[in-house]
């Protein structure tokens, strides 16, 4: 039960997840996973189905760079409707949250 719980956190934030890496700057895809690896634990399978999603909804642009180290690599960027949809998540993220630790905080 607690491990379900733990994976509908992280797919219901996912999204905003990735919003917030692209909000600090470009980035690629593998970059994007290994960083919400390391910080929500999700795996690098679920980054990319959802990084095209995220195309397709006008959110992130992509432009392809040659690697000196294998094939070019598809960085992302947010777009002017991305950033406006991060900043939206995020402030609808920070108000979720304070309630619900305001519950949990009563609850103690």
């Amino acid at each position: 039960m607690v491990d379900s719980i733990q994976v509908q956190l992280r797919k219901g934030a996912l999204d905003l997840c990735v919003l917030a890496v692209l909000s600090r700057g470009e980035s690629y895809g593998y970059e994007i996973a290994s960083t919400l690896v390391a910080a929500v634990g999700m795996g690098e399978g679920t980054i990319y189905p959802l990084m095209r999603r995220m195309q397709n909804d006008g959110l992130v642009a992509t432009r392809l760079v040659e690697s000196s180290s294998g094939p070019p690599r598809k960085y992302y960027r947010l777009t002017p409707l991305g950033q406006t949809v991060f900043e939206a998540h995020h402030n609808d993220w920070r108000s979720f949250a304070a309630a619900v630790d305001k519950l949990l905080e009563d609850l103690s």
